[in-house]
């Protein structure tokens, strides 16, 4: 018998890791489904309704003009149930939908899982049109993010 292998976080210019989770929005997001029309910025983050994340989450919210005039769509990621999300996206107005790994199988995946507390860990992927990972943060600590400028200076070298 051997150890199952840990998983590993991609790296950029590898495709993204396919998945389907249930939205905020009803039904379910394929990433894959993206594909040839939109860049996507999938930021997983720990659980709703915590300050380092609902500060992360109001961030992506005023600045959603300026994702979404940069051609990107944010997906925020966590393990909270599709219900908690949406009564997290109504509390603070997020015009983005919020997708929930429940199942943790995205995390996985994205080797974002942390094992011992079965969250996500604070990640950043955004991936291009073609389904290509082109800029990946993994946060150290739970209690750390990047900052919008950041992640819109990386957007912007999408071309």
């Amino acid at each position: 018998m051997t150890a199952a292998a840990t998983p590993r976080v991609p790296a950029v210019g590898e495709v993204a890791p396919d998945f389907t989770l249930p939205s905020t929005a009803g039904g379910s997001v394929t990433l894959s489904s993206l594909r040839g029309t939109s860049n996507v910025l999938l930021a997983f983050f720990p659980a709703a309704f915590t300050s380092t994340c609902t500060t992360e989450m109001c961030s992506f919210r005023d600045d959603y003009d300026a994702f979404t005039g940069q051609d990107v769509v944010i997906f925020p990621v966590s393990v909270d149930n599709t219900p908690s999300l949406k009564e997290y996206k109504a509390k603070y107005q997020m015009p983005v939908d919020l997708l929930s790994d429940l199942k943790r199988e995205a995390a996985t995946a994205y080797g974002v899982l942390v094992p011992d507390r079965f969250v996500a860990n604070r990640a950043y992927f955004l991936v291009d049109k073609a389904g290509v990972i082109r800029w990946a943060f993994v946060e150290a600590h739970a209690g750390t993010r990047r900052e919008n400028a950041e992640i819109l200076a990386e957007i912007a070298k999408l071309g």
